[in-house]
């Protein structure tokens, strides 16, 4: 596999060293991956200050087909990005797939917005324009759970809207990453994007980088609290994409046999590494253990497995920090709960887990009040939905959340008091390119996705003229 290069204005280059890159479904070194050293971002920087200016003043309508080809480009490589996706990632391949496809209908989404001027006032006193000018140069950090997708909530708009990049992915998905990079090279002046990899050792310079305008980042509240940090001193604009800990809750006029598998669904796609998934269920005690049971039997049917095995449906954790850290949410569920599904974790290589279902557990055990981020998935019983309302609220974050009704007048009482970012009814975890996505309290700041995640990256500039 490989070789694999960072590009850097325009050029495909070795990093100053280098560092192994494993398939989690083996432990085995994957691929021999190029490392940035503090000197390389520092051109890549520059690379992207430079190609600023004439990125900027092109026509929007020259920077729209530049993400149309790359785009394409995406598209065109699917099977070989998915399967480097797969291996470096573990998810399985038919999820990686679905997301390089879905990276290009980002790329694709985004070439369809116009950053028009707004007139405020166009009287015979005067005339008041809002325009919109680009940043500057962006530092855009990607986690692991989804490399491709996520950078295309952060690249092309950040493109679109005249600015320069710096792309960093985390340090053990790098590949599929600097695969894309290749791919489309040719497609934008030399500057205008540079893909960089490290060992999770360079975010902290980009953070507090002099030439960099603004950190678009995703990844866990306290690494955002270190980004915002970082950002500070040069008071660069951030977009934080950061942690969450989604309640589902569902009423008791909910059909347990027709809602289980949706539920299943959102708590363990990715095997749980979502930052939206559904992390804690609180369920109506009319039907508790019926969901309970409905649950347990999906978890147990499940195949997990290496992702380019056919039949998988999920795969190892990415790494082994994070698999050794959901072992210990599944100790807090064997303590502070039961376990009824799952529970166990591989004996040989890889970094399995399987699907885990835990019941009889109330509010205080870290495993309720904490993000997995993993295949776990604790069930506590309520009978007052504004208990349960309440008890989903006292979360520190607050990304998404979901109600589940046959009511839906009912519920969506419930979701206009949910204190999330996004609310769902009778569903969870949906996302598109075109509906707005931030998080509250303590799951990040900023704006991301649709016209509103376009405008993050770009500068407020009014115009007020007398007449």
């Amino acid at each position: 596999m490989g070789p694999f290069k960072l590009l850097i204005d325009g050029a495909l280059v070795d990093g100053d060293s280098t560092m192994e890159v494993l398939n989690p479904a083996t432990e085995a070194v994957l691929a021999t991956c190029p490392r940035a050293s503090k000197a390389q971002l520092d051109q890549a920087v520059a690379a992207a200050k430079a190609a600023f200016p004439a990125w900027a003043a092109k026509p929007i309508e020259e920077r729209r087909a530049a993400l149309l080809a790359m785009a394409d480009a995406i598209q065109g490589a699917a099977p070989e990005l998915a399967r480097i996706l797969t291996q470096e990632q573990g998810k399985p391949l038919q999820d990686a797939t679905g997301e390089v496809y879905g990276a290009a209908a980002f790329f694709r989404y985004f070439a369809t917005l116009d950053i028009p001027t707004k007139v405020i006032d166009d009287s015979p006193a005067r005339r008041v324009e809002l325009r919109r000018r680009p940043l500057g140069v962006i530092g855009a950090i990607v986690p692991w759970n989804f490399p491709l997708i996520l950078m295309a909530f952060k690249v092309p708009a950040a493109l679109l809207a005249g600015n320069t990049v710096v792309l960093k992915p985390a340090g053990t998905t790098p590949l599929s990453t600097l695969k894309i990079a290749e791919l489309v090279k040719d497609l934008l002046p030399p500057g205008v994007l540079n893909v960089i990899a490290d060992a999770n050792d360079l975010g902290g310079e980009i953070t507090k980088h002099p030439d960099i305008r603004k950190i678009s980042f995703t990844g866990s509240t306290e690494t955002g609290k270190r980004v915002m940090a970082g950002a500070a001193e040069a008071l660069k604009r951030i977009t934080l994409e950061l942690g969450g800990n989604d309640a589902g809750i569902l009423l008791g006029d909910v059909d347990p046999a027709a809602t289980a598998p949706k539920i299943f669904g959102a708590a363990f796609q990715n095997s749980g590494q979502v930052c939206i998934a559904m992390k804690r269920v609180y369920v109506h005690e009319s039907i508790y253990d019926a969901m309970c049971d409905e649950l347990a039997k999906l978890a147990q049917a499940a195949v997990v497995g290496d992702g380019l095995e056919q039949g998988t449906q999920f795969g190892p954790l990415q790494n082994k920090a994070q698999y050794d850290k959901v072992r210990g949410y599944i100790e807090d569920g064997r303590r502070d709960g039961r376990i009824i599904a799952g529970g166990e974790a591989s004996e040989g290589k890889g970094y399995f887990i399987r699907p885990t279902i835990v019941r009889d557990i109330v509010d205080g055990s870290p495993l309720v009040d904490e993000e997995q981020f993993g295949p776990v998935l604790p069930l506590i019983k309520f009978s007052d939905p504004e208990d349960a309302l309440r008890r989903a609220n006292a979360s520190e974050v607050g990304l998404g959340g979901s109600i589940w009704s046959s009511d839906l007048d009912k519920a969506y009482d419930l979701a206009t008091r949910m204190d999330t970012g996004t609310v769902w009814i009778n569903k969870h975890a949906e996302l598109a390119p075109n509906i707005p996505f931030a998080g509250a309290k303590f799951s990040g700041l900023g704006t991301e996705l649709g016209e509103e995640g376009l405008l993050e990256f770009t500068q407020s500039h009014v115009i007020n003229m007398a007449r």
